[in-house]
């Protein structure tokens, strides 16, 4: 385990000169998903005005990233081309960012923007957008070029554990440690600066949803590669087994699990619903922070 706090205050340097501080207080991902079949708000943001509303809206309730994609990741989701992954996000990310001239008072609004995609070309277009992270849920190891991007571009980079399309350890946590430490390597060795760097467990991104319960389990021990955990439980398959939820329904399960990741050290939330993963954080923050240096 690192010496360092999760909790101590740290910089993740980001984009366009953009720093966004992690540690005392839990930072919060506003999912974007700009396509027509994501699994659980798919259809609902494709439009290109609704998309710039609902990041809008998710930034007022307390969103400090809009995480934006533009191909479903769900399971046995159709995959779609590059081309048309770009044309859904990038006019967004163009107007969200303040680069586009529909909105040029956009950046004073404090977006700081996400790209969720494995698609290196993708990755460079949408960084020259205006985007300021890559989220890559194949963790450099699908086209390890991304890295080179997010080293060219001094992006933050997101690299997340993927347990689709490989063989599984079965150390649940051990077998994701292996794979965040190749994608770490791929990473640095293309020039990517360890404070670009967060780490994501991949929570849902598994064969099983048995494969979920025990990462969170043990969530404290990723701290041990020495980088921000980022979180994304949210709406996923494992809250609607437990519960019994559809999708939609699952904002309240997510906000536990929220919780638990923040006692565990977690950084960062990616989730759809912001009003009560805020407000659970929140108090979490509260009950952390007697006990904690920040030092």
């Amino acid at each position: 385990m690192p010496s360092r706090s999760p909790f101590a205050v740290q910089d993740w340097h980001l984009a366009h000169g953009r720093l966004l501080q992690l540690g005392p207080q839990a930072v919060i991902m506003g999912v974007l998903n700009v396509t027509p079949d994501s699994f659980s708000d798919g259809g609902e943001h494709d439009d290109f005005s609704m998309a710039v509303q609902r990041a809008g809206s998710m930034a007022s309730k307390g969103a400090a990233i809009i995480d934006i994609g533009g191909e479903s990741t769900k399971p046995n989701a159709q995959p779609v081309d590059a081309q048309i992954e770009q044309s859904r996000i990038l006019p967004v990310i163009e107007t969200l960012s303040g680069s586009s001239q529909e909105d040029a008072d956009a950046d004073r609004k404090g977006f700081v923007l996400s790209v969720d995609t494995y698609r290196a070309e993708t990755a460079a277009m949408a960084v020259a957008a205006g985007a300021h992270i890559i989220n890559d849920v194949w963790g450099c190891q699908r086209e390890p070029a991304l890295a080179e991007v997010a080293a060219s571009t001094n992006a933050g980079l997101v690299i997340m554990n993927t347990r689709r399309e490989r063989p599984v350890l079965d150390d649940l946590l051990e077998d994701a440690m292996r794979f965040l430490e190749r994608s770490v390597k791929i990473a640095t060795r293309a020039g990517v600066r360890p404070e670009q760097i967060v780490l994501d467990p991949g929570f849902g991104f598994a064969p099983t949803i048995d494969h979920d319960i025990p990462i969170l389990q043990r969530l404290e021990l990723l701290h041990g590669l020495g980088f921000p955990l980022l979180v994304g439980t949210s709406r996923k398959r494992f809250l609607g087994a437990l519960t019994g939820r559809d999708a939609e329904d699952r904002g309240a399960a997510t906000a536990a699990t929220s919780v638990v990741a923040r006692q565990k050290g977690a950084a960062i939330f990616r989730v759809h619903d912001i009003d009560v993963n805020r407000d659970a954080l929140i108090v979490a923050d509260a009950v952390i922070e007697p006990d904690e240096s920040h030092e």
